[in-house]
Formats: C-alpha cells, sequence, structure tokens
C-alpha cells in the first residue's frame, strides 16, 4: 500500500481554496482516502468548506457517465467516440444545411468556467457553427456586471473587486458570501475576513430582504423590498451629491455632471417609496458610508437577477467613484492575475444582434438565455431546430423551466457535454461525459480574475485518465475534427490547454519579463500556489475605453432611466418571491451526493410569520405557489428572518422528474423555483432574468 499526498485547488466555487488530498494505492488501485483544506496555501491558509470533502463523491458516483451515451427510445446504449463525433457532425451539418447556421444553438453551463480545459477549448468546435443562437448561465447571473464593465471601462472582465482586507467600511447588497463562499470575489475564508473588518474597528452592513447568514454578523441589516435596490442605491448616490458628501476622483473621468443631473429626483424620501426602506436610513448609510476611512459598495447576484440589474451595477460602480473609493487601497480593485484576460482579450461588444421574436440584445456574442425557449418554440426563418448543451442544465437553472421542456423535447437533435442524464439532459440524443475532476489538471484562468489577492496556482492532475475517457477538450478537438471535415472547413492547428497557459504566464506580467519568470514549470515547484501581492491601485493604464478615461454617464444607461423612472411600489398585500443559497450546494449540481444533502432539510419556502397568518397557514404545511407562468407544491417554513411580504425559495431543487438518473438527488424533496420565474421578467437593458422579485401566490395545497 502507496500513500500519496497531493495539493490541488477545488474548482466547486469562486473561493478556488486550496486542498491536501490523500490518496493510497493498493495492487494498482487508487483510492482517495482523505480530503483537507492546506494549510500551506497561500491564498486559502486551510480553509475548506464541506463541498470539498465531496470531491471523492463525485469521483466514485455510480451515477457518473464514464463513456458516450446514445438514447434510443427510452433507453440509453453505449457507442464510441468516433462514432458519436460523426453523428454530432452529420446531424448539425445536415441541420444548418437545410435551416441555415442559427438553426444550431448553444447553452454553456455555469461550471463550464470552473474548467479551464473548456475554456481554452470549447470555441474550437463551437465557433465553427457561426450560429448567433448561443447562450450561457452568464444572463441568469452576472451579466450586468459584465455590461457594466464594458460600458464605463471599456472591458467586460475590468471588474473592480472589494479590498476586502483593507477597508473600513462594506455595504453588501444581494450577496451572502457565508453561504455562496464569494461570488465575482475570489476570497477564502470569507467570514474571518469580514470578522476582522470588525476587529480594525470597522463596519459591515447587508442589504437584503431576508436576514441571511452575512446579515446575522453583520453591524447593521437593512431590510430592503426585492426588485427595489436600484431605488435604495439611487437615494445613497443622490445624498452623496446634495450633501457635499463626494471626493474628487484621481481616475480620469468624463460624464459625473450628467450624472448629478440625472439622479437629482431620487431622492431618499422618494426612493424609500419604492425600496421599504426608511429615508433616514438610507440618509445616514451614505454619510456612514462617505465618512469611513475607506469603504467599498458590492453588490452580487441578488442585485443582478432583478428588473433593474444593470442600473443598480452602474450605481455600485458611482458610489465607489465619488466618495473616492474607486481603484483606490481599502475600496474596490482591479487585478493583475498572472494570466490576464483584460490584456489579451478585446473589451466585448453588445447589441450588434438581437434574438429572432423578442428582440433581446446580444451581450459578447451571447443572447439572454431567457430568449431560448422561444426560439425553439416559434416557427419560421431561424427557429432553433438543434441545441447542444456544455456542462448545463437549464430546465432548473433558467426561466420557466416547464415550458424549456416543452422546447426540448421538440427539437430535432440535441447533444450535451455532461458528467450525468439529468433534468435537462434526459432531452439529449447523444451525451458526451469527459473525465472528472480529479482525472484532470487544473488552473484558474477565470476566479484568479476576480481575486482578492493576486494568486496564482497550476495542479497536476490527482487519478490517472482512465483507459478510453477523454478529457473535455479532447472532446471538443474531436468535434471540431469531426464537424470541419464533414463541411469542409479549415480547422486551425490546436494545442493543449496546459501549454496556453504556459505561453500566457511567459507573457504575462510576472512572466520571462520580470523579476518572478512565472511559467508552468515554476508552478510545478509550488503546488500551494505563488503569492503575488496585494491588489493595488491600476485602472487608469488598464481602462479600455476609446479615450481611456472612466465613462460614468454611458447613453445606453441614462437611457434605461426612463423606465426606472415609472416605477411604481407593488400592492400591500402582494408576495415576492427571492431565491437563496446554501454552504452545501451549488446551483443544480451538487445535490447527488449523500454527504452534501444529509441532515436537515433545506428546500423549503420560507415566509414571514405575519404573512402565514394573514393567509390561514400554519409552519410546515404544504402550500401551492403560483406564479404567471406556473405552480408548484412545497413545505412552508414560517421565519422571523423574512421581510413581511417576501417569500424565499432556494433554486436547483426539482430533480423528481421522469428519466432523470441521479438517485440521491431524485430521491431529495423539493421543487423548482425556475417553475415559478417568468421568462418575460428581466432587466430590459441587459437582457438578464429577473429570477428574484417573482410576484406569487401562496396557499394551502
Amino acid at each position: 500500500m502507496t500513500k500519496t499526498l497531493h495539493h490541488r485547488a477545488c474548482h466547486l466555487c469562486e473561493a478556488i481554496c486550496g486542498l491536501s488530498i490523500e490518496t493510497t494505492e493498493t495492487d494498482g488501485q487508487v483510492q482517495i482516502t482523505s480530503i483537507k483544506g492546506d494549510a500551506l496555501d497561500t491564498f486559502s491558509r486551510g480553509h475548506i468548506c464541506p463541498k470539498a470533502v465531496a470531491l471523492q463523491d463525485i469521483q466514485n458516483d455510480p451515477d457518473r457517465l464514464r463513456q458516450p451515451m446514445r438514447r434510443v427510445g427510452s433507453e440509453w446504449l453505449p457507442i464510441g467516440w468516433e462514432e458519436a463525433f460523426e453523428l454530432v457532425a452529420e446531424k448539425l451539418s445536415a441541420i444548418q444545411a437545410r435551416h441555415g447556421q442559427n438553426s444550431v444553438a448553444v447553452y454553456q453551463g455555469n461550471p463550464s468556467v470552473h474548467n479551464y480545459g473548456l475554456m481554452t477549448h470549447s470555441n474550437y468546435f463551437l465557433g465553427l457553427l457561426k450560429t448567433r443562437n448561443r447562450y450561457s448561465a452568464t444572463s441568469v447571473d452576472q451579466l450586468p456586471h459584465h455590461l457594466t464593465s464594458y460600458l464605463m471601462y471599456g472591458h467586460g472582465l475590468l471588474l473592480p473587486i472589494p479590498d476586502i482586507d483593507h477597508t473600513d467600511f462594506m455595504l453588501i447588497l444581494g450577496g451572502n458570501p457565508l453561504a455562496s463562499n464569494g461570488s465575482i470575489m475570489t476570497v477564502p475564508d470569507v467570514e474571518k475576513r469580514l470578522k476582522a473588518i470588525q476587529a480594525r474597528g470597522g463596519k459591515v452592513v447587508v442589504v437584503d430582504p431576508r436576514r441571511s447568514e452575512t446579515a446575522a454578523m453583520a453591524d447593521q441589516h437593512l431590510f430592503v423590498r426585492p426588485g427595489g435596490d436600484a431605488a435604495l442605491l439611487f437615494g445613497v448616490l443622490n445624498t452623496l451629491f446634495s450633501e457635499g458628501l463626494t471626493t474628487e476622483s484621481h481616475l480620469p473621468v468624463d460624464g459625473l455632471d450628467e450624472v448629478r443631473a440625472a439622479v437629482a429626483a431620487f431622492t431618499a424620501e422618494a426612493m424609500s417609496l419604492l425600496c421599504a426602506v426608511p429615508a433616514e436610513q438610507i440618509r445616514q448609510l451614505a454619510r456612514d458610508f462617505a465618512a469611513a476611512p475607506s469603504a467599498v459598495c458590492y453588490g452580487r447576484m441578488g442585485v443582478s437577477t432583478q428588473a433593474f440589474g444593470t442600473l443598480c451595477h452602474w450605481v455600485v460602480q458611482l458610489i465607489n467613484l465619488v466618495t473616492g473609493n474607486l481603484d483606490r487601497v481599502g475600496g474596490a480593485l482591479c487585478t493583475e492575475p498572472a494570466v490576464d484576460l483584460v490584456a489579451s482579450t478585446s473589451g466585448g461588444h453588445f447589441n450588434k444582434w438581437q434574438s429572432r421574436v423578442s428582440g433581446r440584445p446580444e451581450y459578447g456574442g451571447e443572447l439572454p438565455v431567457s430568449a431560448l425557449a422561444e426560439e425553439m418554440l416559434t416557427e419560421g426563418e431561424g427557429q432553433i431546430r438543434a441545441l447542444i448543451t456544455v456542462a448545463g442544465n437549464p430546465v432548473l437553472s433558467t426561466p420557466n423551466g416547464r415550458q424549456l421542456e416543452q422546447a426540448l423535447d421538440g427539437l430535432e437533435f440535441m447533444v450535451s457535454v455532461d458528467l450525468y442524464i439529468n433534468e435537462t439532459t434526459r432531452y439529449a440524443d447523444l451525451i458526451l461525459p469527459s473525465t472528472s475532476a480529479l482525472e484532470n489538471d487544473h488552473y484558474d484562468t477565470t476566479f484568479n480574475l476576480f481575486a482578492v489577492r493576486n494568486v496564482t496556482r497550476f495542479n497536476r492532475a490527482i487519478l490517472a485518465k482512465p483507459v478510453g475517457a477523454l478529457h473535455d477538450w479532447e472532446i471538443f478537438v474531436g468535434l471540431a475534427k469531426a464537424f470541419a471535415a464533414k463541411t469542409d472547413k479549415e480547422l486551425k492547428p490546436t494545442m493543449p490547454p496546459a501549454k496556453m497557459i504556459d505561453m500566457g504566464l511567459r507573457m504575462g506580467l510576472y512572466g520571462d519579463a520580470s523579476e518572478h519568470k512565472l511559467s508552468l514549470a515554476t508552478l510545478f515547484d509550488h503546488p500551494h500556489g505563488v503569492d503575488l501581492g496585494a491588489l493595488k491601485p491600476n485602472l487608469t493604464p488598464r481602462l479600455k475605453t476609446a479615450n481611456q478615461r472612466v465613462q460614468a454617464a454611458p447613453p445606453e444607461i441614462l437611457a434605461d432611466l426612463a423606465r426606472f423612472s415609472a416605477l411604481q411600489a407593488p400592492a400591500a398585500d402582494e408576495l415576492l418571491m427571492i431565491g437563496r443559497r446554501h454552504v452545501r450546494s451549488n446551483n443544480s449540481w451538487m445535490h447527488n451526493y449523500h454527504r452534501l444533502v444529509k441532515g436537515k432539510p433545506r428546500h423549503q419556502l420560507l415566509m414571514n410569520p405575519e404573512d402565514l397568518a394573514s393567509r390561514g397557514l400554519s409552519d410546515g404545511q404544504l402550500v401551492r405557489v403560483s406564479s404567471r407562468v406556473g405552480q408548484i407544491e412545497v413545505e412552508v417554513l414560517g421565519s422571523a428572518d423574512m421581510m413581511p411580504g417576501v417569500v424565499s425559495l432556494p433554486h436547483g431543487w426539482g430533480h423528481a422528474r421522469p428519466g432523470v438518473q441521479m438517485a440521491i438527488a431524485s430521491g431529495q424533496p423539493g421543487s423548482s423555483a425556475n417553475d415559478l420565474t417568468d421568462e418575460c421578467q428581466l432587466d430590459e437593458l441587459s437582457g438578464n432574468a429577473a429570477l428574484n422579485g417573482v410576484p406569487v401566490t401562496v396557499a394551502a395545497a
């Protein structure tokens, strides 16, 4: 028996914590015997959450597919790789020949950005399709972040990150980092870092319709009406201007006079009616923020996935800017990663084309996923006839999942690159599973961009690649070769993703021309990672706008203020639904592992006891929740943590659908929140889905 200790980053959430994984080899068989936090990791310093321990369950899960599978009637049968690639090429090329390039659509799920092989090579095949019908989880999540940065700073990935380790005042809206481990803020052990703010005399303020885990440890929690965050933020910004609380920025800025004029009517008193936060609390929040030695305003998914998501993120940036906290230590700072996608890619584009049916704008070559089902169901030229899904489960993760099920059932062909037969892939004709995470090497191309320190690490695979298996990047190379041969397209040479990373490291800020001399070989010698230092002011030279100045008043955003000005407060008796996160879960993809779903159920609808009583409902009762698009039945729990008039249902559940082959997940209670969310309810500017603030009714089942 041989024991070996390995080190690698956890890829299951954005915190990218370092792990120490012990394996034991007996008679040629390697088993994982221990997963712990890596105390020597330069970034996470031994922190670990429950998800990481479940990496061994993913590896050993009998439901995880290990070879390509083809659906024949109601059966799934094995198929060889080359035959599978040829089938995909034949079907997709024929459909495009009959119906045009846009008749084939692509959906890429959230795990795609957790795997660098998908990031480097998925477009090697998908780009050959030349389809405008590309969708991803971005538009049910962080699209307003990207659009705001694109319009203000010239690049959708130039996202200022909270300098959490040095700030004196942190204002959090729409985020629950104690449950999410941080998001668009890569921050292992976030609870310790938040408590450190308090320990050094600082203050943490959380704005949330629920007294979340993060709100519970904050110095101040403000209940806000779902969808009212933009009003609260406008009230803060207006107060900063009207009370002379602004500070001139060192950054080159255009448009602040236009901003001041545009928000002049958005007083704290007027905004209070829309957000349900008292006007004096809004004003005091602005004063406290401006008075702090350093401060940062941070908005996350809860303010992205609402009707004014882009306006929210715009005002977040403006609050940091006008108080002198943008591009400042203790405020919001941009990273300088070892492999810098901002430096090496174009800034992006917006609204160059629109979706066929509803005219939704593209961003970065992708259309909003809220339009996906209607593009399949609406007949006519350009109708989607085939779909490729990559590491995604949009039936559970995008609005109006039941409508999407209907659309998937009518496709001519569907292929999924996925590890499971889940709620979405059960409709596929072909499923192509890659190797597991621990059979892959790993580099964080995405989350180093959002880290609260400049860090880098490369980890080799821990387990050997099984005979006959393919890495995800190899799957896309195989698909590209087959499709290019079938359609007589020229295919450029490629290289393994690790070699691309080596080139990126050598050409980057810390590469051959620097004292660090970073390369893949260097990182092999540092399995616990390399710390490249604290974030520092750098925004001016990194700006990608045409005139190299911050654009504080983008015309596209100013034009959306008319829509906001027409906003009315909801009726007094209306219930609005929001979601919630849990540290043992990540969207829909962590529910088939016993150690993560055991214990107290967490699928229930949470409702304020006053709302329960007014409807004649009792704690623990089965209720029917209805929206414009559908209804579900779920257990309700009374919770004083809920703002009156608000209910909370976690997304990602609802696995008990016919044909799903995930035994543990299918046995879990709970319904899909996205059977209630409305594909027509979205941020009109970006097209991002408004998953929060969904009007619902709740009655006894």
